[in-house]
């Protein structure tokens, strides 16, 4: 009976023992908890050193390849080609024959007839000249009689210089319109020439004829539908390129800024040009308005094509040796930059004066020195899987930390 009762009392000494045994364990889960927890609800910062270096400021557009000097050589005459005297890559000057065609009977008469407009502009030319010196003849001889009644001079006498004034004015107007017509008619006659010959001096590309080919379409009035390109010439002088700024990066570019362009289709190379115009006054569509810049580049390049897709940066400034942080760094507060300064575990709200300032990077002219750490984002507080110690919420701590994913510097915990 002893036995037993002695038993009895061993069985519920061990129960007391493990039941305090399993409050200690509670009570050291829960505190744990506790600490775990108001440690994850601390804020986790990305950060970047301030550091001196080089800031560049530059304005970003897109647009085309204007023009990659690159002109098209054109025939409007109408026949067979008889020979072609270049190949591809020749250099020639300007007026070199390029090909010979053999016109057939709507060529020749459209020749003729283009051979003729030509000849009456050259006759209607010295006409024109010759009315120039019989005016001026004429105009000499009136002033000659109204001279020295600058001051008396009677209506009539007024009246008959006037006129011949006029009649001078006109018989000069009439030589600048006879030149006009002189050399549209003879641009006229090129074209339907049987001759075909470089405008200006350059490289053959593209050539497009070859001997017996048929050249030219014609109505039914003998005339040429249009004109047939034959080749491309390339000359010596560096490609353009076009752009359309906003009305806000326009008032900061100006002429000579130097600038690289990239083009879509020509990938690992980057050109590099300067700001040779700038068009002020802008063009409107569709409500915006775009202000057209164009861009010289420094090299010619086989490869630049006209209408060629492509993207801008024009350095507008840029300083060298200057303090430098992350722009996302900086922040304004009632008009005053403020960057926040991580020392010795604390934050610091830090007043600076800042000077220049890209997409990336803003340059620190007072209140920061080299080598400060200084807040660029807050990256928010470390997540548990649970809300509460017995609800498997520690395991969530397996490779959940937060990683630095911007600039320079690490994450720091306050």
């Amino acid at each position: 009976m002893n036995k037993a009762i002695q038993f009895l009392k061993k069985i519920r000494l061990t129960r007391k023992k493990l039941s305090i045994f399993l409050i200690i364990i509670i009570v050291g889960l829960f505190a744990g908890w506790r600490v775990l927890s108001q440690r994850a609800q601390q804020p986790q910062y990305q950060t970047a050193r301030v550091e001196k270096g080089t800031i560049i400021v530059s304005v970003n557009a897109s647009g085309q390849i204007l023009t990659a000097n690159v002109m098209n050589i054109t025939t409007k005459a109408l026949g067979v080609v008889k020979q072609v005297f270049v190949l591809e890559g020749d250099k020639v000057v300007a007026g070199q024959k390029i090909a010979e065609i053999q016109l057939d009977q709507a060529g020749q008469e459209q020749n003729a007839s283009a051979y003729s407009s030509y000849i009456s502009a050259v006759n209607s030319l010295n006409s024109a000249n010759n009315s120039y010196r019989s005016s001026q003849a004429s105009l000499a001889v009136v002033y000659d009689a109204v001279k020295g009644h600058d001051t008396d001079e009677t209506l009539v006498m007024k009246e008959t210089r006037t006129k011949a004034e006029v009649v001078n004015d006109n018989a000069y107007d009439g030589i600048k319109s006879a030149q006009a017509k002189l050399t549209s008619t003879w641009l006229s006659y090129q074209t339907t020439s049987p001759i075909i010959t470089a405008p200006i001096a350059g490289k053959i590309s593209n050539i497009t004829v070859v001997a017996g080919i048929i050249v030219g379409g014609s109505t039914m009035e003998g005339q040429s539908t249009s004109s047939q390109k034959v080749a491309t010439i390339r000359n010596e002088n560096n490609p353009l390129v076009s752009f359309n700024l906003s009305e806000v990066d326009v008032p900061r570019t100006k002429i000579g800024q130097k600038a690289t362009v990239i083009l879509d289709s020509i990938s690992g190379k980057t050109f590099t040009g300067k700001v040779v115009s700038v068009d002020k006054i802008g063009q409107v569509t569709n409500g915006v308005t775009n202000y057209p810049v164009i861009i010289q580049l420094d090299t010619q390049e086989e490869e630049l094509l006209p209408n060629m897709a492509s993207s801008v940066n024009i350095i507008i400034n840029t300083k060298s040796n200057v303090l430098l942080v992350p722009s996302q760094a900086v922040q304004t507060l009632e008009g005053q930059s403020i960057v926040r300064r991580l020392r010795g575990g604390q934050i610091q709200e830090v007043p600076v004066e800042t000077g220049l300032s890209s997409d990336t990077n803003t340059e620190i002219i007072a209140g920061l020195s080299e080598g400060d750490e200084v807040i660029t984002s807050t990256l928010g507080t470390i997540q548990q899987g649970g809300s509460s110690p017995f609800g498997g919420g520690f395991g969530s701590f397996g490779g959940g930390a937060l990683r630095p994913g911007g600039t320079r510097g690490g994450v720091m915990q306050h």
